[in-house]
């Protein structure tokens, strides 16, 4: 059992580590605003390999193992939140082309997301519901060698300015459910195409909202597999995406602790170090043999991804705890810097806002217990 990085995996890390201070770090603050994140950002990323980097190199990719990806989630998440949900949408989209699309998907697709030209989303949630995901209603209707695409998607994160877009849409009838749902790969720069930006209390510059589609024609060929496979095919992606997003969550919250430590250490009070005070060091110690159990869980489930071993339940466990976790540790944080704390030129309230949206987000805790619960005890937790 090896629970080190190997010498490749530590000197990403510590690359990345380098790049995320030095080019991200500056501006988080300044990006907590209802402005798009700039274009130059993701293309620095997708310079660095880091964009779907999982996909075979004859399509963009560095074919990366996935355990190197975690690396890369919990830096950018250490430096710059918003920045790593570049890295989620362009892993879970390019994941999925790279997995079930055909050649000719694969070759006119993925270099485009690998290099950061263009900027994927992802469409399952829609005003109904986001955890019903087998019921989507937005419409594809077959015409010719066209669908005719009708309806409406909802916290879709990079609404406001995406590119393009893996979107499930009902081919079948509702009652087929998840059989009745394809996927398809949709220029979000099509007619009948349009868009409404949420106000959010964080990850402001990734610009979640809607996106409406009114008679959208879209070519056949961009539907991604066969008629009736698009939602098991899009969950499936889930597994290790959640994974990553525990590992963005516990590197917020691991800055804010090194933070808070040297903060405590060094401000004096009652005549010493805070540091020495039972009721400030036990909070830290705890905040960091918690986090480490974490990580240690999130790339468990990463290292038997790339071994090709079953993670599902683990995957959900990160995302359930991950997130939940971090929003504490930062909490506790910004309350041992005091009356600091509470200031808006301290990241810690920033980091904590932006880290609750994943605590709902691509799963709430609810759904991934109930996945575990299924897992663990099989039909007795299906009612059936």
């Amino acid at each position: 059992m090896d629970f080190s990085f190997n010498p490749d995996q530590q000197m990403l890390r510590d690359t990345l580590a380098e790049f995320a201070r030095r080019e991200l770090a500056p501006a988080y603050a300044s990006r907590d605003t209802d402005e798009d994140l700039p274009r130059d950002v993701v293309r620095r990323i997708g310079a660095l390999g880091l964009l779907a980097p999982m996909v075979d190199p004859r399509h963009g990719g560095q074919a990366l193992d996935y355990v190197a990806l975690g690396i890369a989630f919990e830096e950018f998440g250490r430096h710059d939140f918003n920045a790593a949900y570049v890295l989620l949408l362009a892993a879970l989209v390019g994941a999925i082309i790279d997995a079930r699309g055909d050649e000719r998907q694969k070759s006119a697709w993925l270099p485009a997301i690998c290099s950061g030209a263009v900027v994927p989303a992802l469409g399952v949630t829609e005003p109904s519901g986001g955890s019903d995901a087998a019921h989507v209603k937005l419409s594809a209707r077959r015409d010719g060698d066209h669908y005719i695409l009708d309806g409406e998607k909802s916290s879709i994160s990079f609404a406001s300015w995406a590119d393009s877009i893996l979107v499930l849409a009902r081919t079948g009838t509702l009652e087929q459910g998840a059989h009745g749902v394809s996927a398809f790969y949709v220029d979000l720069h099509s007619p009948g195409v349009s868009r409404a930006r949420f106000r959010d209390l964080g990850t402001r510059a990734i610009g979640r909202g809607q996106l409406f589609f009114d008679g959208v024609r879209v070519p056949a060929d961009a539907r991604v597999s066969a008629e009736g496979a698009g939602f098991v095919q899009v969950m499936q992606g889930f597994d290790f995406s959640r994974s990553l997003i525990g590992l963005m969550c516990i590197g917020a919250a691991q800055q804010s602790v090194d933070e808070t430590c040297q903060y405590v250490s060094e401000r004096q009070a009652f005549g010493g170090s805070l540091a020495r005070f039972e009721g400030v060091s036990f909070p830290l110690a705890e905040a960091a043999v918690q986090l480490r159990a974490a990580r240690l869980l999130c790339y468990e489930a990463l290292w038997l991804k790339d071994r090709g071993e079953p993670h599902g339940w683990l995957a959900a466990g990160c995302k359930w705890w991950a997130p939940e976790l971090a929003v504490k540790v930062i909490h506790q944080c910004l309350l041992l810097h005091g009356h600091l704390g509470f200031s808006l030129d301290l990241p810690h309230q920033q980091r904590m806002r932006d880290v609750i949206g994943l605590e709902i987000g691509d799963g709430t805790a609810q759904i991934m217990k109930l996945l575990v619960a299924r897992a663990l005890l099989g039909n007795a937790a299906r009612g059936y």
